[in-house]
């Protein structure tokens, strides 16, 4: 089961009684588009239909219907000053008890949404890496943390998919179209050839490697010298999260680069 899939099972399994908020409309400037859902029970929601004081009465709606057993709702709200948000748009939404059948559509849903996220492979679970995999464990992706150190992968969010492999290389060869690759391992020699692989790769979205000045001046000599050329080398991002944030604690690192990983996970879709 994956991940969307996993947290919806989660959440229908404790609450026996739920509705199901769906944006049915969504004009001008607004917080979600048509389609975004959220579910609420009487003490928890899941989903988002996007914050603020719409979210707000759509909650509140929604528990009205649970709390005096009526099926359907609707409410149609204006993002204006009246109800103090100013996106300028308009929302309409569809609020209903969810029924078995609803319940059964939207495991459907989850489990085609997950399988739409683009992957994201992690080489590496060092102090980076397990960073990068608590960063990326909340955002839309499928992330795939690969080690050869098997003490190393105790504790990574369940999220985030583990591999233990002494060729992480081939996991480069397998992956799909569109994929992003973040090289950290604690070997530099494994990091190159990973690297290589990951740039004969035309559709990957993007190539990272961690390191510095005089790491990316030797993987250039080391690549050029085995076969590598210029073009897919323009390609690697090098250190990874780029220079304008000049932090070098795990976290900070870990945040700029999965930001620059997801913009070009957009771009490239």
């Amino acid at each position: 089961m994956t991940a969307l899939a996993k947290s919806l099972a989660a959440f229908l399994d404790t609450a026996p009684t739920v509705a199901l908020v769906e944006v049915t409309e969504a004009k001008g400037s607004t917080p979600r588009e048509k389609g975004a859902w959220m579910l609420v029970s009487p003490d928890a929601i899941l989903g988002t239909i996007g914050g603020g004081q719409l979210e707000f009465l759509a909650i509140a709606r929604a528990r009205e219907l649970i709390e005096k057993n009526i099926a359907t709702g609707a409410l149609d709200i204006p993002l204006g000053p009246e109800i103090g948000q100013c996106c300028g748009g308009r929302v309409g939404l569809a609020i209903r008890i969810a029924e078995p059948e609803d319940r059964a559509e939207l495991a459907r849903r989850a489990e085609i949404e997950d399988a739409a996220r683009p992957h994201v492979y992690l080489f590496g679970g060092g102090h980076v890496g397990r960073a990068l995999a608590a960063a990326l464990a909340l955002l839309p992706v499928r992330t795939v943390l690969l080690e050869t150190r098997a003490d190393v992968l105790e504790g990574i969010p369940q999220e985030v998919e583990t591999r233990l492999t002494a060729v992480p290389e081939e996991a480069v060869r397998e992956a799909p179209a569109g994929a992003a690759f973040i090289v950290l391992t604690h070997d530099h020699a494994l990091d190159f050839l990973i690297v290589s692989e990951a740039l004969a790769r035309e559709d990957a979205a993007y190539v990272g490697m961690i390191g510095s000045k005089t790491k990316k001046a030797t993987f250039k000599s080391w690549y050029l010298k085995n076969g590598g050329d210029e073009r897919r080398l323009a390609r690697l991002v090098t250190p990874i999260g780029g220079e304008t944030v000049r932090d070098k604690r795990p976290a900070v690192i870990a945040a700029v680069a999965a930001a620059e990983v997801i913009a070009a996970l957009t771009r490239a879709t």
